[in-house]
């Protein structure tokens, strides 16, 4: 890991074509701006790992139990 300091206005940059630069500084946060292609895909790393786990729990569930939650939702919706 790489720590370095940086000011409100002063970037690095990461590889040839990323740059971040620190827009703004306070007390308990920092804004950063990415510039990069638009190939390469930025997330926040806690949106990542939560996408991760739901779709870990989605795909370890039981396909019989999935079908019977649609049947019961599907007839659910349908007016008396």
């Amino acid at each position: 890991m790489l720590v370095i300091w940086r000011r409100a206005g002063e970037s690095i940059l990461v590889g040839e074509h990323i740059d971040v630069e620190v827009l703004e500084m306070r007390p308990h946060r920092v804004k950063l701006g990415i510039v990069a292609p638009q190939s390469v895909v930025i997330v926040r790393k806690e949106t990542k790992l939560t996408r991760d786990e739901n779709l870990s729990a989605a795909l370890s569930m039981d396909a019989d139990i999935v079908s019977d939650l649609l049947c019961l939702m599907s007839s659910d919706r349908r007016p008396n």
